[in-house]
């Protein structure tokens, strides 16, 4: 009996969603869509640069196999991530797929890339090379604890109450949880401590989106806030050994 066969067998269709994932064009749209946002169908085939009957056809298939849901208003339909578990599913899907050596067609191309790189949203919450720097000196300073099972230790509700960032309560989600950043090939912070702490550098003006992607811009008043609260140098990075990896 094959692999796929078994899942049916067993109610469990793995590989229809493997088929969705598989196309190099819906997964284009999935990354983009990263960013919390909803796009319209025109600005995704634009983004994956395809023919917009290409990009509806992609799209019908996203929504019809429940990794995107779509809203109308008036002649425009908006499409999004439909949950945060189609969120961790991309994410941690992009961490293991091998990355290729792309050389930017542009000058733009080439800083948009290495913005996405250093700070970028991950639906709610930081990553890139700075949320990595900043969930590494919360470790450092006690204020997450950091392995099998991470969690905020008691020092670090004290701290995000004297920076004045608030977690909302009574959600069944987790207050802390591990995100493997695809970029960084690290885990960085996520879950409502995550997403609060992202919510509170974008209205506090740490940190701003540049242009309409989904890459963040450190501000100086970002950095001199990490730099006060966390003790991160003004670049709002520290330079840390990791494994060699391929660039984008």
């Amino acid at each position: 009996m094959d692999i796929e066969r078994a899942g049916q067998d067993v109610g469990v269709d793995l590989a229809a969603v493997a088929r969705l994932l598989a196309d190099g064009t819906r997964a284009a749209f999935c990354l983009a869509l990263l960013d919390g946002r909803a796009w319209t169908a025109s600005e995704l085939a634009r983004h994956a640069g395809v023919a917009p009957s290409t990009a509806t056809s992609h799209l019908n298939l996203l929504v019809g196999g429940g990794l995107l849901v779509e809203e109308r208003h008036g002649r425009h339909r908006y499409l999004r991530v439909a949950d945060r578990r189609v969120i961790e599913l991309i994410e941690s899907l992009a961490a293991l797929a091998p990355q290729r050596a792309v050389r930017p067609r542009t000058l733009s191309a080439s800083g948009r890339d290495r913005a996405l790189a250093r700070a970028r949203l991950c639906y709610d919450h930081l990553a890139g090379s700075v949320a990595l720097a900043i969930t590494d000196a919360m470790v450092e300073r006690g204020l997450l604890e950091w392995g099998p099972e991470p969690g905020l230790t008691d020092d670090g509700a004290a701290w995000l109450a004297e920076v004045g960032i608030t977690v909302p309560t009574g959600s069944r989600r987790p207050l802390v949880r591990a995100c493997l950043d695809w970029t960084e090939r690290r885990p960085h912070l996520a879950g409502a401590v995550g997403a609060a702490l992202c919510a509170h550098a974008l209205t506090a003006g740490w940190a701003t989106r540049i242009g309409t992607t989904r890459a963040l811009a450190v501000t100086p008043a970002g950095r001199q806030a990490l730099r006060t609260h966390l003790d991160l140098p003004p670049t709002g990075e520290r330079v840390r050994e990791a494994p060699k990896r391929s660039h984008k």
